[in-house]
């Protein structure tokens, strides 16, 4: 007979630590709302260790809204992005590097002829939440919706042998680099087991993890798989 129950959620999980985050306060008046290039290039030049360390570089997010002021399109030439000091730069790390990382505190960094300083950092664990999402997942160009999420359903099983049963798409945005225009979609993944929600958080999906891509964090609201709550 086989027989195989979910998860027990009620049973301790271990998460490792091997993978981090690694938040720094930031102090900048303006960024450029397409900064994933310019970023990603500013901050490996003063740490190219992490080249062929596989880092993630989440772009910096600022609110939808604030006092008013609405997050810009895409579609918007010379948008730009007005962090407030509660906006962070947040890089996902191996915890082996985490002295070399903290270094950048103290640097000035020109995206695109705007100053950002990089204050304090503060290191962050990843957590087994069940619903994790990401704000961009590289897509292939044409690719309709369903196929975009039959082939991260795909990915995923190979990656970590769980079979998704739940996932949902949101906007599109591009990135562009000097040789490229990207396109990529909001990804949302729901009823993960532990194991299957960490692999996925320390690997990602897809490429250009340098420009935020593929990288995911805990859905807002949603309870991790070993809150006792």
């Amino acid at each position: 007979m086989f027989w195989q129950e979910d998860e027990d959620k009620s049973l301790p999980y271990q998460i490792p630590d091997e993978i981090i985050d690694l938040s720094f306060s930031i102090s900048c008046k303006t960024l450029p709302l397409d900064h994933a290039w310019s970023l990603s290039q500013a901050i490996l030049k003063h740490l190219p260790c992490l080249i062929d360390k596989g880092v993630g570089i989440h772009q910096i997010h600022v609110a939808e809204s604030n006092n008013g002021w609405m997050r810009p399109d895409d579609n918007e030439e010379g948008a730009l992005l007005h962090p407030s000091r509660r906006t962070k730069l947040t890089l996902r790390i191996p915890s082996l590097e985490l002295k070399k990382v903290k270094k950048l505190t103290g640097e000035k960094l020109i995206l695109d002829g705007h100053e950002l300083t990089i204050g304090k950092s503060k290191k962050k664990e990843l957590t087994n939440d069940s619903v994790i999402f990401a704000r961009h997942v590289l897509s292939h160009i044409n690719e309709s919706e369903n196929d975009f999420l039959k082939r991260i359903a795909h990915d995923i099983k190979k990656m970590t042998g769980f079979t998704v049963k739940k996932m949902l798409c949101g906007k599109t945005h591009s990135i562009y680099t000097p040789s490229d225009k990207l396109l990529t979609r909001h990804l949302m993944i729901a009823d993960l087991d532990s194991e299957s929600s960490i692999i996925i958080q320390q690997k990602g999906l897809g490429n250009e993890r340098v420009l935020g891509c593929g990288i995911f964090l805990p859905h807002k609201g949603i309870k991790s798989l070993n809150s006792s709550e």
